[in-house]
């Protein structure tokens, strides 16, 4: 399983940070203003570069000489950031020149030992660089590259830089065998519990105290279902409750173990029920489409009754109607019932995401749904689907070539999808469409295509 590279952007205030993170991600989701210090919190997001995704972290300026107690928190903050990227992203501002305090950042960032891209922000016309853009090779941390953030220019040769410092992205045999288990949850729901029961020995801290988990551990075991690496997790938090500068690093680290990960146990604290953010935590798994299993945990602590566990499942299948493809299963990570019966699951649903089926027979399936269901239309033109193929496993992504996209509605997409499923399964996975337009005479029809 490959892992996703992170990034963190780091610099003094006004530098332009947001307007970068903007611009490699290619939406406006960090704020962005000229007075210093509008970022005071870092923001993540996935960009993906040459079919390779990694993990941003925006991070707010940085201003070593000051005895502000805020900004001692920013470099707390930055810090941490630093700690957890593969590679740094160092911006400055050609307009103002090099500084004393990017000179002090620099030394801050030798330090750390990870790879630093410096980039000069502001440099808003195409040709040869300013003057001052070659001051900062001073810094002593190699190439410098001239960008404009505002007006993306040289993105592209700045991206080449970072991807060259990514960790190896090379798969095993062996860890082609090895399914990777992201125990996710918001805190206290006794995900390092269900880890030492998962490994078969105290290896995490277990308190009732949440956080106590204060990054992601793997560690890998062998039984009669396979081989696994456990990666126990921090407890995912609403934003706004992430106080501490420890529970930030712990997000970042969670959302990254999401990413690393071939398949997300999604535990629920049965003693509470389902919240809100067992809604947000389910939602990054899915989003990042990870094959996932729910865990209600702590089922022992729950009082039965005659329909007790039918009415939890009528319940998850409410809360988490996004996701009804995922397997259930109640256990009790204290006592070890049903622990086992979670590795049969987890061993099911990987094997499921990596499903690829043969394209004659995909094609077979979506000419016997578009013909018990006609596809939709608009004002008198129906969508014709010409042809099927797969694309890629983990999740199982599927093209289909069509003469307009426009006229796919999600409802049918949806209806497509659970054909999908009806016929071969895809248990506990996300499962992608994606819709490309075909001239009518490039294809001879999609059911031409099902019979050979």
């Amino acid at each position: 399983m490959s892992n996703v590279p992170v990034v963190a952007i780091v610099g003094r205030p006004n530098v332009g940070k947001s307007s970068l993170f903007n611009a490699l991600y290619g939406e406006r989701i960090s704020i962005v203003h000229d007075m210093p210090g509008v970022t005071r919190d870092r923001l993540y997001a996935r960009a993906t570069w040459r079919e390779r995704e990694f993990l941003m972290i925006d991070t707010g300026g940085i201003e070593l000489d000051t005895d502000d107690e805020m900004m001692a928190g920013i470099i707390d903050q930055a810090q941490i950031a630093i700690d957890t990227a593969d590679v740094i992203l160092y911006m400055c501002d050609v307009k103002a020149g090099l500084t004393a305090s990017d000179r002090d950042i620099a030394i801050m960032l030798r330090k750390s030992g990870r790879p630093v891209v410096v980039c000069v922000n502001k440099v808003d016309n195409v040709g040869d660089p300013p003057p001052e853009y070659f001051e900062f090779y001073q810094l002593g941390l190699g190439d410098v590259f001239p960008v404009s953030a505002s007006h993306r220019l040289g993105i592209g040769e700045l991206l080449d830089a970072i991807y060259d410092f990514f960790p190896g992205d090379s798969v095993t045999e062996e860890d082609e065998d090895t399914v990777r288990v992201a125990l996710i949850g918001k805190p206290n729901a006794g995900k390092s519990s269900l880890s030492n029961a998962m490994v078969g020995r105290q290896r995490s801290i277990v308190s009732n105290v949440p956080g106590t988990t204060r990054d992601a551990l793997d560690t890998n075991i062998s039984n009669k279902y396979g081989e696994f690496t456990i990666i126990d997790t921090a407890g995912l938090r609403k934003k706004s409750r992430i106080d501490s500068a420890v529970e930030k690093y712990s997000m970042i680290r969670s959302l990254a173990a999401i990413e690393r990960a071939s398949v997300c146990v999604i535990l629920i604290d049965a003693s509470e029920g389902v919240t809100e953010q067992d809604t947000k935590v389910a939602g990054y798994a899915h989003n990042a489409g990870k094959a996932c299993v729910f865990a209600v945990n702590k089922w022992d602590l729950v009082e039965k009754e005659t329909g007790t566990l039918e009415n939890m499942r009528k319940i998850l299948l409410d809360r988490f109607s996004f996701m009804d493809y995922a397997p259930v299963v109640f256990l009790s990570a204290k006592t070890g019932q049903r622990v086992e019966k979670l590795f049969e699951v987890i061993r099911d649903v990987h094997e499921q995401a990596g499903k690829r089926l043969k394209t004659g027979l995909l094609n077979e399936l979506i000419a016997e749904a578009t013909a018990m269901v006609p596809t939709p239309q608009d004002k008198g033109k129906h969508l014709k689907i010409y042809y099927a193929t797969q694309v890629a496993t983990h999740p199982p992504q599927f093209l289909l070539f069509v003469n307009n996209t426009e006229l796919m509605h999600f409802s049918y997409e949806r209806y497509l999808e659970n054909q999908l499923r009806k016929n071969f399964g895809f248990q506990g996975t996300p499962i992608r469409i994606y819709l490309r337009n075909k001239e009518k005479d490039a294809q001879e029809g999609i059911h031409h295509n099902a019979k050979n």
